[in-house]
């Protein structure tokens, strides 16, 4: 994200000197990306995995700094609250056996914060939403005592005067709450993939990963309960959205300023310079940390700026796929794809990213063809349509003999666009064996009509039949973790 924050209050005139600041580094960023040669190189991929600490009887820990503190591993950082830990596995190339390098990664990091996390009594839990977590387990007293955290929480809370409304309707049951502050943030967690893109191609991969992005989250639901209620298969996108709201009520003529949890206001056209534009137009700074460096400076020297502030304000812009400026290895630029939950087991998400990137690519081939034929609020809705439904959606796409787009079932799409992902991934220079290997599990997980949220699911309703509510969940989280461990993928878990 940029800048350390120790800071906790902010006057005007840091904001006012920090929108200044951020119209400099605009102009500096793109001043860099007409530098010849800025951000080319070899394509590489990184990951997050965002994940909780959870009790011997499967309910949060919050324990985060003790069990960090039991750690050296470097891939290891903290979260908002304080049951949640962060892991950052190494990047590598993308060509050659990219997906067993970050499985490895991710399974000794793991590995780490399991031992470490033990000497705390606490377990592993990776889940895109804790089946137990209780609204006891959330509050103010939830959030990890950093300035960094406390700084943003107060900054949101703030601007929106007024408590957090979350309402979500699910196919079988609704919940509705009024919250006080952003450790609802905390129930979600996700796996987050990173493909460095050449300033050239970000427009093209950008939308391409727009448009990748529903079906593959449809077929890796992850995260169908909250606070024991049974909501989307997807229910991370429409608690993140709505946890971290910092909008006002609708004021006079029903105008409302655009939300920081989103999906998009259109197509890219230009590239990555025109999504932080769009940042700093439409969302007022939350962090005004300054740094020491003047970006444009540094950039008529003929260096390479940090572009702190802007990457901290990014950093507070939770759009679904998002532009990502790092100055590091002679400056460069991603794509964040952070749709995906976390969970269940380290290969299920590998394989996701592995589709995701794949389609990505693949679609990237396509794109001239492919964005006048679905209009920008359909990739949308087909975004909501997956995260709600999963492989039960249908999601609005171009049909192969004829332009205009109509609605597919989600296991038919996902059938026709695993050899474009293939593709994608070959041309890439993945190896087949690699790619096969990643994409077979998606084909086995709609063969069986069996991602983690339908496990949950499934389970659920047993052990609902024999047991209360309460009890049940903690019953199937601890099948859940016990399958986790053993690391096969969720198509082969039973449900019994």
């Amino acid at each position: 994200m940029g800048l350390a924050i120790q800071q906790e209050v902010f006057l005007p005139e840091d904001h006012e000197r920090f929108a200044r600041r951020l119209e400099e580094s605009l102009a500096a960023l793109r001043e860099l990306l007409a530098r010849p040669g800025f951000g080319e190189g070899a394509a590489t991929i990184g990951a997050e995995l965002e994940l909780f600490l959870v009790d011997a009887r499967g309910y949060p820990l919050p324990v985060n700094r003790q069990v960090l503190a039991r750690t050296v591993d470097p891939r290891v950082t903290l979260e908002m609250d304080r049951f949640n830990l962060e892991l950052n596995p190494r990047p590598g190339p993308l060509a050659g056996r990219p997906f067993r390098a970050l499985q490895g990664e991710l399974e000794d990091s793991l590995r780490e914060v399991r031992r470490a996390a033990r000497t705390q009594g606490a377990r592993v839990a990776v889940v895109g939403i804790l089946p137990t977590l209780r609204e006891e387990d959330l509050g103010r007293g939830a959030l990890t005592a950093q300035p960094r955290y406390r700084a943003l929480s107060a900054a949101i809370r703030e601007r929106r005067a007024a408590p957090f409304h979350v309402a979500i309707s699910g196919e079988e049951e609704s919940l509705a709450l009024t919250w006080d502050d952003v450790t609802l943030e905390g129930a979600n967690t996700s796996f987050q993939m990173h493909l460095r893109v050449a300033p050239r191609d970000f427009a093209r991969l950008y939308n391409a990963a727009q448009l990748a992005t529903a079906p593959v989250l449809a077929v890796s639901g992850n995260s169908p309960l909250l606070l024991g209620h049974k909501l989307w298969d997807e229910t991370r996108v429409a608690l993140f959205r709505q946890a971290v709201d910092d909008r006002v009520e609708p004021g006079e003529g029903g105008f409302c300023s655009p939300a920081r949890v989103t999906f998009g206001h259109g197509w890219a056209r230009e590239g990555a310079y025109e999504l932080f534009a769009e940042s700093v137009a439409l969302h007022p700074p939350l962090l005004p940390v300054m740094g020491h460096e003047s970006p444009l400076e540094r950039v008529a020297e003929g260096g390479l700026p940090g572009l702190d502030e802007l990457r901290l304000h990014q950093g507070t812009v939770w759009t679904w796929n998002r532009a990502i400026y790092d100055p590091r290895e002679s400056g460069h630029l991603r794509i964040e794809m952070r749709a995906l939950p976390a969970g269940p087991t380290v290969v299920d998400m590998v394989a996701n990213g592995a589709f995701l990137l794949g389609l990505t690519l693949g679609l990237g081939e396509r794109m001239d063809t492919l964005l006048p034929a679905l209009p920008f609020a359909h990739a949308s809705g087909n975004f909501l349509r997956a995260a709600r439904r999963g492989l039960d959606a249908e999601l609005s796409w171009p049909g192969e003999s004829a332009p205009s787009p109509r609605l597919v079932p989600v296991v038919e799409l996902v059938r026709r666009l695993l050899p474009v992902a293939r593709r994608g991934l070959l041309v890439s220079g993945v190896e087949a064996e690699e790619v096969d290997r990643m994409l077979d599990i998606i084909a086995r997980r709609v063969d069986t009509g069996r991602t983690g949220a339908r496990w949950q699911r499934r389970v659920l309703a047993r052990l609902e039949a024999e047991m209360p509510r309460r009890d049940a969940l903690a019953a199937m989280l601890e099948r859940y973790l016990q399958h986790a461990e053993s690391g096969e993928p969720v198509h082969t878990w039973p449900e019994d």
